[in-house]
């Protein structure tokens, strides 16, 4: 059984659920806009180190889908395309915009990271792709639950 729980050393806006066999996070917000941010962290947070990340190059994201789910998982799957493209990790997160469209919601987004190096960065395990399995969006009065597992 893989258990992240324990690569963390301090509380932070996310958390590492008991999977037997992939990453299961939950991360949270006093907004769904925050709660995307740190999910973004914690899909990082599982292939290094976050904290050794220096956010020195600033980069945007923008992505459509028909509902919220969907959104997450283009979302992170954005940040998981661009971060293996560009070789880049990246460690800060700001959520621009998210509006409901006619054809379903939109994220824009401003990232900051840095060019993966093996000499600053310790590999911890790769994130093979994002699911919907599991995925769990929860939504009260000045706070966002969202759950979900990437596939390691």
């Amino acid at each position: 059984m893989i258990v992240l729980a324990v690569i963390m050393s301090k509380p932070r806006n996310y958390e590492f659920l008991e999977h037997t066999a992939d990453a299961y996070i939950a991360a949270y917000g006093k907004s769904l806009e925050e709660a995307f941010e740190n999910s973004a962290l914690a899909m990082f947070e599982v292939m290094t180190d976050t904290q050794t990340i220096s956010p020195i190059e600033k980069d945007f994201v923008e992505v459509e889908a028909e509902d919220k789910y969907a959104l997450l998982y283009s979302w992170l799957e954005a940040l998981l395309v661009k971060s293996e493209v560009k070789q880049m990790l990246f460690s800060k997160f700001k959520i621009l915009e998210l509006q409901e469209t006619p054809s379903g919601f939109k994220i824009k987004a401003t990232i900051w990271g840095e060019p993966f190096n093996p000499k600053k960065h310790t590999q911890k395990v790769g994130v093979k792709a994002v699911t919907y399995h599991r995925m769990v969006i929860l939504q009260e009065t000045n706070k966002v639950t969202l759950e979900f597992i990437l596939d390691i």
